[in-house]
């Protein structure tokens, strides 16, 4: 697998997992290059993946790029694409965002219009490369691209294509904030087992394990995660008691809740991006 020359700038933990996840499937070291400002950053870089191309300029990694990869905080993503256009329009690269909440719209106008832009939401599992993504690839991206674009990210885990650019504000709430949702069960659960008189050993190991177990069996099986709920739910039993008392809370109204927020507030950073650029 090799695409050309891909160069990431912004050399934090996402850049990090796709470098690494780029290098296992096979690719050309040299032909991996990530730009970062800090001089310890860069020497972490240079460390963990020899023969990659390691600068402090975003410019130099930028103009060799046949794939650009924006891996910077959405804060700041006008302000490093801006410098980038007169070159980013000669090369004509591929862009690549992990930005969440920047629409392609204004990437492409940062970078002068005209271009390639797909965007995607990885998750924090990406860091082991267990991780999925969504994907959105805007108008200009022509098929060769869209598979170059999923090859890449997917050197991290599956990737999933949406068609619109609003369903990856849902993959944002969905996935992109999801793991925070399992490690919150998680620790609730824990906490519970503590409390009830397991020692935290214990009570994490049994957390963790129904984890991982009930993970494998909702991909494995094939069944809805109504049956699967309803082999564990035997009537008047102990699972039953507990999910008597969540419908009585209204507790899958208060998810969704939860989550339907995390959508909205997608939209709202991306709408505050698209004006802050403005200034």
């Amino acid at each position: 697998m090799d695409y050309g020359k891909v160069a990431f700038i912004g050399g934090g933990n996402m850049a990090r997992a796709l470098a690494g996840g780029m290098l296992v499937a096979g690719y050309e070291p040299s032909h991996i290059l990530i730009s970062d400002p800090l001089a310890q950053n860069r020497d972490r870089l240079a460390n963990e993946f020899p023969g990659t191309i390691i600068r402090a300029d975003n410019l130099d990694v930028a103009k060799q790029a046949e794939c650009l990869v924006l891996a910077v905080k959405p804060q700041i993503l006008s302000t490093v694409c801006k410098p980038l256009r007169d070159a980013v329009q000669i090369t004509r690269p591929l862009i690549i965002s992990i930005a969440a909440g920047v629409r392609s719209g204004d990437i492409d106008t940062w970078l002068g219009g005209g271009l390639s832009v797909v965007r995607v939401m990885p998750n924090q599992p990406a860091l082991l490369r267990l991780g999925i993504s969504g994907m959105y690839a805007n108008e200009r991206t022509s098929e060769e691209e869209r598979n170059a674009a999923s090859c890449i990210i997917s050197t991290t885990g599956p990737v999933i294509s949406v068609s619109t650019e609003d369903d990856i504000d849902t993959v944002t709430a969905v996935s992109g904030s999801g793991p925070a949702y399992f490690y919150l069960l998680v620790d609730m659960l824990v906490t519970v087992a503590k409390d009830m008189g397991l020692d935290s050993k214990s009570a994490l190991a049994l957390v963790l394990e129904t984890a991982r177990g009930a993970s494998e069996m909702a991909e494995q099986s094939g069944e809805t995660m109504d049956t699967l709920i309803a082999r564990v739910r035997s009537p008047g039993g102990t699972t039953a008691a507990a999910f008597d008392y969540l419908d009585n809370t209204n507790f899958r109204d208060t998810f969704t809740a939860a989550v339907t927020a995390a959508r909205d507030r997608a939209k709202d950073l991306a709408d505050q991006a698209h004006e802050d650029a403005k200034d």
